[in-house]
């Protein structure tokens, strides 16, 4: 076990909170960060992350980034990897059930969560577990008893449930077993404090229910917001091309970062770096996202590599690279739009089909970054566009004075 010092609460409280939409309850909160620090015994921090894909993307890396700072802090982290849940598909914001994963796409992503996340979190001072080994002992019988300690009237009030029940939607039974087993997660793990979304609320105070049932100390629950996708518009999925990998290379991380709308700058600071937003107020609106971008890049890649990344995209953009009198698309929108459409409203493409076509052959920039997606939206700002070698356009928000 790690015998790195808790820090007292005075220092850990107000960057363990940064960025927190709900905490239930503060007084809790201050009451654990006290005992372990007049202790020296290290809280127990969880998460659980579904395998359901192979690939973690910034919007785990909010949740990843917050268990980094508990365990600077001198806490231990109990990362969950919920192979037994994933098989249940977690309901939450789903209009419709979940298709099923295969056990052996769960193992495959599950091996891959693993070697990921400790490119944020500290070895020794994280446990990974996995939620099979003690929820498929349960069997029939356990899982009855466990499920005698909530009603089914308490589980209607979830949003989601709610809308599918106006909307004359099913509800199937196995979902209502998912909040039951990522609670009966924390009674298991005598967690002392859970992570997760904000959209994970209810789940989480399943949890808090089902320790205080079982004659334990209810873990504080932390939620946090969900990262808005490169869109501008919904939460960052891989399904929806909307993310950006943690196994991003450089360059590419620090450009599509650079791609984001502006109004996503404050929450993307917030969530996924130590800065203080007002050294990015400071400075010109693409500074202070460059700012951004190197200070996410350098989490992974080191400050070198980041800076690096952040030189090649502003050789992209310095005028001894590009052309003086390339054309200027103003859009006058600040709204997604596919980039095939962006290309041929700037005369790059005949036709959105071409458009396409170019993309699958590997003949589009968009920021120095080559796009495969053909389906790619993007919402301009000030953005430079290259097809093929000598096609540059420069795609603006709106009309420059």
């Amino acid at each position: 076990m790690s015998t790195n010092p808790v820090i007292d609460p005075e220092r850990s409280m107000p960057l363990l909170l940064r960025g927190v939409v709900d905490l239930h309850v503060r007084d809790d909160f201050a009451e654990k960060l006290v005992r372990a620090h007049t202790t020296q015994v290290p809280l127990k921090v969880k998460a659980g992350f579904d395998p359901t894909a192979p690939d973690l993307h910034l919007g785990h890396f909010v949740l990843l980034k917050k268990l980094r700072q508990f365990q600077d802090m001198g806490h231990r982290v109990q990362f969950v990897i919920g192979d037994f849940t994933a098989m249940i598909g977690d309901p939450t914001g789903r209009s419709e059930i979940r298709k099923p994963l295969t056990p052996q796409q769960i193992s495959d992503n599950a091996t891959t969560y693993a070697d990921q996340v400790f490119r944020i979190l500290l070895k020794d001072r994280t446990d990974v577990v996995f939620n099979s080994s003690w929820v498929q002992p349960l069997g029939s019988e356990g899982l009855i008893r466990l499920a005698a300690h909530q009603t089914v009237a308490r589980f209607l009030e979830r949003d989601d449930f709610q809308k599918r029940m106006q909307e004359r939607l099913p509800i199937h039974l196995h979902e209502l077993l998912y909040p039951l087993i990522q609670g009966y997660d924390s009674v298991v793990l005598q967690s002392d404090i859970e992570l997760g979304g904000s959209d994970q609320l209810f789940n989480l105070l399943v949890g808090r229910d089902l320790m205080r049932q079982h004659q334990m100390e209810p873990q504080v629950v932390l939620t946090l917001p969900l990262l808005v996708g490169l869109d501008g518009e919904k939460k960052m999925s891989k399904s929806l091309r909307n993310a950006v990998a943690l196994e991003d290379p450089p360059e590419e991380m620090f450009g599509r970062l650079m791609s984001i709308p502006d109004i996503l700058v404050r929450s993307y600071v917030t969530l996924l770096t130590d800065i203080e937003f007002s050294e990015i107020e400071a400075l010109h609106p693409r500074e202070g996202k460059a700012r951004m971008a190197e200070a996410i890049v350098a989490q992974f890649y080191g400050t070198d590599a980041a800076h690096k990344a952040g030189e090649h995209f502003s050789r992209v953009f310095s005028r001894k690279e590009i052309p003086e009198d390339m054309p200027v698309l103003d859009l006058g929108v600040s709204v997604p739009l596919k980039l095939s459409t962006v290309m041929v409203r700037a005369g790059a493409a005949k036709s959105e089909s071409h458009a396409k076509q170019l993309i699958r052959q590997k003949a589009v920039d968009w920021n120095g970054q080559t796009i495969e997606d053909p389906f790619l939206s993007v919402t301009p700002a000030d953005d430079l566009l290259k097809v093929g070698k000598r096609f540059y356009c420069r795609v603006r928000r709106v009309q420059e004075p």
